[in-house]
């Protein structure tokens, strides 16, 4: 019998209730959330790094944002962009059921291109990216400039629904994320860079 080794690693960690209820109204609403294998891989980075100041883009209905704030130092602040309005109000009621305490984060409903230029310089541990990927381009570039040195860029669903791999796949949701890869990948001077085979793709980059 061949062994679904992918499936058990997906599953190696179990969601409680609050991640399982949050994954629920998500899905409800449509909203892209992390698979079990990617928020706890976000939560180990967090942890891994003691991150204290985090930037996510994308908050859907908070899946990712709980797994990463459990990894992040007691005292960390989570700063999560989403345009969608019921995503933030959805995040928010996960986010009271996980009893993360409201000082440990932020939810901004502008454009996430408005946000991002505003941050501060070199302040944040980690920048997560879970948007759309046409805009990849612009959200590497703020994230370089905002992550400390040694701080770490995600992009989380970089395999695209597993198009990016394909080369016959030619969209421009697909052609984007493989030229974001391809730019991180050959930046040695920016990033020091690895792919992860986890949930649909994690594309790591360590700023130098």
């Amino acid at each position: 019998m061949k062994i679904d080794m992918y499936s058990y690693a997906e599953n190696f960690i179990v969601e409680d209730e609050a991640l399982v209820n949050a994954r629920s109204r998500g899905a409800e609403v449509g909203a892209q959330d992390v698979s079990v294998g990617t928020g706890s891989f976000l939560r180990h980075l967090a942890h891994t790094i003691s991150a204290q100041s985090v930037v996510e883009v994308g908050t859907g209905a908070g899946v990712g944002s709980i797994w990463i704030l459990r990894g992040m130092i007691e005292s960390g602040t989570l700063t999560s962009i989403d345009d969608e309005a019921e995503h933030a109000n959805i995040a928010r009621t996960a986010f009271a059921e996980a009893g993360i305490a409201p000082a440990r984060f932020r939810l901004i409903t502008n454009p996430m291109m408005e946000v991002l230029g505003k941050l501060t310089d070199r302040a944040y541990d980690l920048v997560v990216l879970r948007h759309d990927p046409e805009d990849l381009s612009f959200s590497i570039e703020q994230a370089h400039r905002i992550l400390r040195s040694g701080g770490v860029l995600v992009i989380d669903a970089f395999f695209g629904d597993g198009k990016v791999p394909d080369p016959a796949q030619r969209d421009a949701r697909t052609i984007a994320l493989r030229e974001a890869g391809k730019n991180i990948r050959l930046d040695s001077s920016q990033w020091i860079s690895t792919l992860i085979n986890v949930g649909d793709g994690l594309l790591l980059a360590t700023k130098l």
